[in-house]
């Protein structure tokens, strides 16, 4: 289990977003500009790290990493096609002692 709370991953968002935008020598005005983003949103967002989805979606496009994001929240492919097999496999059976001795 991750110790993770949401304060705290937006607030590493935030810090990851500013240093991005650092390494490719952006100024705020300039992303904020390139992405449609306002410039106090984006500014709220380096320094108290709120903002909407839609405005984090649009600084990532631009500074290159929301395949990345996309990619890190794909779900993978569930082993179970129906509501059936799910509750199949919860009343299956466990074993409590081994075959051999």
């Amino acid at each position: 289990m991750l110790l993770t709370t949401s304060a705290k991953a937006q607030k590493i968002l935030a810090e990851n977003t500013r240093r991005r935008r650092l390494e490719m020598d952006l100024t705020q005005e300039g992303l904020a500009k390139r992405s449609g983003v306002p410039l106090p949103t984006l500014r709220k967002f380096e320094q108290k790290h709120t903002i909407s989805l839609e405005s984090y979606l649009k600084l990532q496009m631009v500074l290159g990493s929301l395949d990345d994001i996309l990619e890190a929240t794909k779900m993978e492919k569930s082993e179970f096609t129906s509501i059936d097999e799910v509750l199949a496999a919860d009343n299956a059976p466990t074993r409590k002692r081994g075959k051999r001795r």
